[in-house]
């Protein structure tokens, strides 16, 4: 019996570990905000939760030490002036974290040292801003800190902008124009671009310091958010958003050429809910969490496939999640990876992920060096031009209780070197090759029609008719006449003439292009022999024309259809204006007919005086 071949894999084998209740993080009232956001955001030390709070908005921070039943009266983290839609922890400070808010504005907060939920204080002091940073026109829905630069914020607004803030200066020193609402946004490894997800459905590559696009491509169809995550140190994106049928899909794309998604897009499921992407450098697998549902999956990259591995299943649902750094993991029971997902919107629990191993010695081989707190650069030097990777430390350092180790730069940790810069997909073999294409390509004139299918297949069929009376005319005259290799498919030079008008498309010549005639060396050909070939061109001409016409009339039909889903998104968005409108006129009414009542009962009381 043949065997089951598996595929080698250190991760094959991870599994997720819920908690108990108990060790939990509870008696939260965490934000109800529909913007779409993670609501939670995780570092060694702390765990910021965006808050349910009236008279402005707040967010809690949770020393991660201290779970359990929290108590009723908690500081809060006040300053602005509406709801916190989204917060990120410094990756080289733990106590330091940026805020984004309805208000329009991006605050930064310091954790004060020493920091606790629990005090002898009948009302437990809040904590004040340091700092605020003012620019953009309308709501910012996320920030996110630069992974190599110290200091370097990026924030997202409803004002079509990114901001790239330079915080020690307290002033926006990029501006990255969009032309719709940014959904999502991802830093690479060294800082130097960012890739960001828009609602008008495109995939846009950023050259930051240049403050332009250098790539931007058509990303999920579907009407739903999208997101997008920077596979660490790869050139490779990954995204996650809806088809136009609302499944599920997933996406691998090279920022070099993201022309289209590399093998297509992925199908996940049919589940409403949008996908959040998470990257793992250190075990180079991705997890996705399903925004309303209770599982993560989690995916292995390898020769540039998503690799299925596994996946944790619960039946408490989570609006939000945060992933831990890995220098703030469990070393000593071989957890890979822990994350934090809300629960009913009132606690929030810890899932580790776990490679099953017995041994009880540092496991070199699915730890390798991970970042540090030290930065690459410094702001100054990161808006002058500079590019560095921030220099990372041995994690066998930190297992032995040892204050962190930095590496070599050109350390290859032996976990990572099968999976890391995989050669690409396209190689130097594959240009003579057409390439793929989901759609046929751009018509500069009509594509022939039927009638002109049917009038090149008459001329052809008389054209054979001329050419058996001339053999049946010639008697015994030399084969090698009659096959005429050049003029036996007459559907090409007609497609060729049509071609010089600008009316055929760019797949029709490698659709019709014959094979080399090669004449069979049979002794005595007869005429039905040279006859037989000829109805073959006529078939595979009509074929190759109605092909054309589908092809044209499909690409069509698509292009109707991202007009009519664009028109839809107008019409939602004049809707919504115009109840807004209405609700102002209905209150402006209402305030009229108070202030006419209110003349009334005036003038009533001075008759009543007189």
């Amino acid at each position: 019996m043949a065997g089951r071949f598996v595929r080698a894999s250190k991760y094959r084998h991870v599994f997720g570990r819920g908690t108990k209740k108990e060790q939990t993080y509870d008696n939260l009232r965490i934000s109800k905000n529909a913007w779409d956001t993670n609501l939670i955001k995780a570092n060694p030390e702390y765990i910021s939760v965006n808050w349910e709070s009236s008279g402005g908005g707040a967010f809690a921070v949770i020393p991660i030490n201290e779970r359990g039943r929290l108590p009723e009266l908690i500081p809060l983290f006040r300053g602005h002036t509406a709801a916190v839609l989204d917060t990120d922890w410094s990756p080289f400070n733990d106590s330091l974290i940026s805020s984004a808010s309805d208000d329009g504005k991006v605050f930064i907060w310091k954790v004060p040292e020493g920091f606790t939920l629990y005090s002898e204080a009948e009302e437990p002091a809040d904590v004040a801003p340091v700092a605020r940073l003012s620019g953009h026109m309308r709501k910012v829905g996320h920030v996110l800190f630069n992974p190599a630069a110290e200091s370097v914020l990026a924030s997202a607004s409803g004002d079509y902008m990114v901001k790239i803030w330079d915080i020690e200066a307290g002033a926006a020193k990029l501006n990255l124009r969009h032309k719709d609402i940014v959904q999502s946004l991802s830093w690479s490894a060294d800082g130097t671009f960012l890739v960001t997800t828009s609602r008008d459905k495109k995939l846009r590559v950023w050259d930051v310091r240049q403050e332009k696009p250098v790539q931007e491509v058509a990303g999920h169809p579907g009407a739903k958010n999208s997101r997008a995550v920077w596979m660490g140190e790869h050139d490779r994106i990954a995204t996650t958003g809806f088809s136009r049928m609302s499944d599920r899909q997933l996406g691998l794309w090279d920022s070099r050429n993201p022309s289209e998604p590399i093998g297509g897009f992925q199908i996940l499921d049919s589940i409403s809910g949008v996908c959040m992407p998470f990257w793992d450098d250190g075990t180079q697998c991705l997890y996705l969490a399903g925004k309303g549902d209770g599982n993560i999956r989690y995916y292995e990259y390898e020769n540039d496939k998503f690799e299925y591995l596994s996946e944790y299943k619960s039946g408490e649902p989570q609006r939000g999640i945060a992933f831990l750094p890995k220098r703030g993991i469990n070393l000593h029971e071989n957890e890979v990876l822990r994350c934090f997902k809300t629960v009913n919107d009132t606690y929030v629990e810890p899932i580790s992920f776990i490679v099953p191993r017995r041994s009880e010695m540092f496991q070199s081989d699915i730890y390798p060096p991970t970042t540090g707190l030290k930065p690459g650069t410094t702001a100054s030097e990161w808006f002058g031009g500079k590019i560095a990777l921030p220099p990372k430390i041995s994690l066998e350092s930190i297992y032995e209780g040892g204050a962190p180790e930095e590496v070599p730069a050109d350390y290859k940790a032996p976990s990572s070197a099968s999976v890391h810069s995989p050669p690409p997909t396209k190689t130097v073999a594959e240009p003579p090759k057409p390439a793929p294409a989901p759609a046929p390509a751009i018509s500069h004139g009509p594509p022939p029609s039927v009638n002109d299918n049917k009038e090149s297949m008459a001329r052809m069929a008389s054209k054979f008719a001329d050419k058996e009376e001339e053999d049946e005319s010639s008697g015994d005259e030399s084969f090698e006449e009659v096959p005429k290799p050049v003029e036996r498919p007459p559907v090409i030079t007609a497609r060729q003439e049509e071609k010089k008008t600008g009316s055929v498309l760019s797949e029709a010549p490698t659709q019709l292009k014959p094979a080399p005639y090669k004449p069979s060396p049979a002794p005595e050909p007869t005429l039905a022999a040279t006859a037989a070939p000829t109805p073959a061109p006529s078939a595979a001409g009509a074929a190759a024309g109605l092909k054309d016409v589908l092809a044209d009339i499909k690409h069509t039909l698509e292009h109707q259809n991202k007009i009519m889903g664009d028109q839809s998104d107008q019409i939602a968005l004049l809707v919504r204006e115009v109840n807004t409108l209405k609700s102002r006129v209905n209150a402006q009414s209402v305030d009229r007919e108070k202030d006419e009542r209110i003349r009334q009962l005036e003038l009533e009381l001075e008759e009543a005086r007189s």
